[in-house]
């Protein structure tokens, strides 16, 4: 079993806590590299253990071959059994002598004691400053509250996502109603991917993957 980190948003963190998100998607880098083959949705196995080259995969890799040649993609997230701790805003709101109190910007509307975490005064250093809110992208490991097991891997286009899917990609039960949308909790998930990475991202239909959860209670 390895750790790796994942990025969430606030509003994904939120979706995360109260079991709404068990599923994220993440661009596969690279994509295809044969553009006729890239129009078409070619099988794409994805293998562990050892390549057809006889080089050892330490996790999951997604490859196929066309006309164009052979392409493969390494998971950077991991395989089932991995697990990902989550990277989020917070800050250390205050250090004593042997704990540190962290508070979490997602958290930022609930109660006060929902909303904090303590750590060991011991492993709470740099790059947390004390009062100052540090970006997720600079979160460490000891500051994370939230740890997820990976279930399941899978590749598939994005816009191959069903309102099922969207739903546990974190998509809040309550929407605006609206009858001429028989889908609702998809082109919410369309809206949040273009808000993240801009719509001609989804009119471009890229491969991605698709990261199954659950949550580690305790951790």
């Amino acid at each position: 079993m390895r750790e790796r980190p994942i990025l969430l948003n606030a509003d994904m963190v939120r979706a995360v806590l109260n079991g709404s998100k068990t599923q994220t998607r993440r661009i596969i880098t690279p994509q295809p590299f044969d553009r006729s083959w890239a129009r078409h949705d070619h099988q794409i196995e994805i293998a562990s253990g050892r390549a057809e080259n006889g080089d050892e995969i330490d996790g999951l890799l997604a490859y196929t071959k066309s006309s164009g040649g052979e392409w493969h993609a390494f998971c950077p997230f991991g395989q089932p059994g991995d697990r990902l701790w989550v990277r989020e805003t917070f800050r250390v709101h205050s250090r004593a002598t042997d704990v540190a109190t962290l508070v979490y910007k997602a958290s930022g509307r609930q109660s006060w004691t929902e909303q904090t975490h303590r750590v060991p005064a011991s492993v709470c250093n740099k790059p947390a400053v004390i009062e100052k809110w540090t970006p997720s992208i600079h979160m460490p490991r000891w500051a994370s509250r939230i740890t997820l097991e990976i279930t399941g891997v899978r590749v598939e286009r994005l816009t191959a996502l069903s309102d099922d899917d969207a739903r546990n990609e974190g998509c809040p039960a309550q929407l605006p109603h609206n009858p001429e949308d028989e889908h609702q909790a998809r082109t919410w998930f369309r809206g949040l991917w273009s808000e993240i990475y801009g719509e001609e991202s989804w009119q471009a239909n890229l491969w991605v993957w698709v990261i199954e959860f659950k949550r580690v209670e305790g951790e």
